[in-house]
């Protein structure tokens, strides 16, 4: 399965911009069940200066520095990237089949094994992530009980997550606290996640923010429009003696071949698309546009006969 992927940030200043320096996330990493294609990152004003690097969470980040002044700032990402379905459900199958208790899993945690350094990072507090909600912390182990499996449990709470939370957009930005949202349950992926990763970590458990995309199809009958779309948040937990399970609350689902990752962190603010410093004064606001397209595999007949028309040009030039 191959996606195309157009991702437009921009900002609109009320003051002429001087310079400005910006971290670009836009570029989807490579994992072993998606591969990246193509990418190409546009900017308008041109970037005086720009490099890459990958960050702690191996994500892939483009520092930008514009001098040239401006009363707004264009990037946009193109992609096209590769999915492989059979290893990500592969994968998912095989943390099923080795999950642990939930039990097992702090004892397992609260001592020192070195293969789960990295994934205890996810177990603290972050910008946009507290742990210190009572409410949301009895919410969660209403699933995850000490005999019970973790795999299992995560699964349950994901859908307890989808029924009782409505998705609402508009009703909360990057800086809503997720005590808000579990309070008015309503709120969009990017909080549905956040508050997942929140009740985890609560109760021990590493958890992170997924982010990336999933296409839209438009109702039956219409044409999709494009920039339709909208970037995705999901959440992974960590199973020990596994590995990170996906989950995603907003469609109640483990992710497969329709999510296609662009990046990971603590949370949104590891991981957000465009984000800097300007010089400037007044305001600011910010429009984004995010399309999603699968390719349509070329049909057989379409292949012999492109085959064909090109066997047939090699003819006409050999005899010229």
């Amino acid at each position: 399965m191959t996606y195309t992927l157009y991702h437009k940030t921009e900002f609109h200043y009320q003051s002429l911009v001087t310079f400005s320096h910006n971290i670009a996330r836009l570029k989807p990493k490579d994992t072993p069940y998606q591969k990246l294609l193509e990418f190409e990152l546009e900017i308008i004003p041109n970037a005086y200066e720009s490099h890459e690097f990958i960050d702690m969470f191996g994500n892939e980040n483009i520092h930008l520095l514009v001098r040239e002044a401006h009363h707004s700032l264009c990037v946009i990402g193109k992609s096209r990237v590769e999915i492989y379905p059979e290893i990500l459900d592969a994968h998912s199958n095989r943390l099923k089949s080795n999950s642990i208790t939930y039990g097992q899993a702090l004892e397992r945690l609260s001592k020192f094994n070195s293969e789960d350094l990295e994934a205890k990072q996810f177990l603290f507090e972050s910008e946009l992530i507290p742990t210190h909600s009572k409410a949301i912390q009895s919410y969660a182990l209403e699933s995850f009980r000490h005999e019970r499996d973790l795999f299992e449990a995560a699964n349950e709470f994901m859908g307890r997550i989808f029924h009782d939370f409505e998705f609402l957009a508009g009703f909360s930005d990057v800086t809503t606290p997720v005590e808000k949202i579990f309070k008015a349950k309503k709120g969009v992926c990017q909080d549905f996640a956040q508050l997942a990763i929140a009740a985890l970590r609560s109760i021990g458990l590493p958890a992170k923010y997924m982010s990336g995309y999933i296409e839209t199809l438009p109702p039956e009958g219409q044409e999709k429009l494009f920039g339709a779309d909208a970037s995705h948040a999901w959440f992974a937990l960590y199973i020990p003696h596994a590995g990170w399970a996906e989950f995603d609350p907003t469609n109640n689902i483990i992710p497969s071949g329709q999510h296609i990752l662009l990046g990971e962190g603590r949370d949104y603010a590891d991981i957000a698309p465009l984000k800097g410093v300007v010089q400037s004064s007044g305001g600011s606001y910010l429009s984004v546009m995010v399309d999603v397209k699968q390719d349509v595999p070329m049909k057989l007949s379409q292949q012999m006969q492109s085959q064909s028309q090109t066997q047939s040009q090699m003819q006409t030039q050999t005899q010229y």
